[in-house]
């Protein structure tokens, strides 16, 4: 057989196809578009400018991917113990309820206020156990 068992699943000692090799299709298409990138490239610019709204929408895409997320700014308290987190908490909470911030951005940056919160507790709690081995 091809490394089938009977019922069509692999059999023992045969994963498969090795993982990131491409199948048939794939490499047929790459091999046809071998050499093409530039031709292609231009034509599809070519249509975009000529008014083509899918190729248009093609080409915008590739200059300017759509942002997975954007930056956000407003004002927040300096964090250098796990007690500023509170503090940096309510700053959040404040640029929430005043626009400044969406729902879903607040709840972004507060996941990294929770977070360095707990990176800060860890290291005041490092310091503390070394003071109380030292003495």
């Amino acid at each position: 057989m091809n490394g089938r068992s009977a019922d069509g699943t692999f059999a023992n000692g045969n994963a498969g196809r090795p993982k990131g090799a491409r199948n048939k299709a794939t490499q047929a298409v790459l091999s046809l578009l071998e050499g093409e990138a530039t031709a292609l490239t231009r034509k599809a610019v070519e249509m975009a400018l000529a008014g083509d709204g899918v190729a248009l929408r093609l080409c915008l895409d590739r200059i300017a991917p759509p942002r997975k997320d954007n930056p956000v700014q407003f004002p927040m308290p300096r964090m250098t113990t796990a007690h500023d987190a509170a503090e940096a908490a309510g700053a959040v909470l404040q640029a929430v309820s005043i626009g400044d911030l969406t729902p879903t951005e607040g709840a972004q940056v507060m996941a990294l206020v929770d977070s360095y919160r707990r990176t800060l507790e860890t290291s005041e709690l490092e310091a503390r156990v070394a003071a109380l081995e030292g003495r």
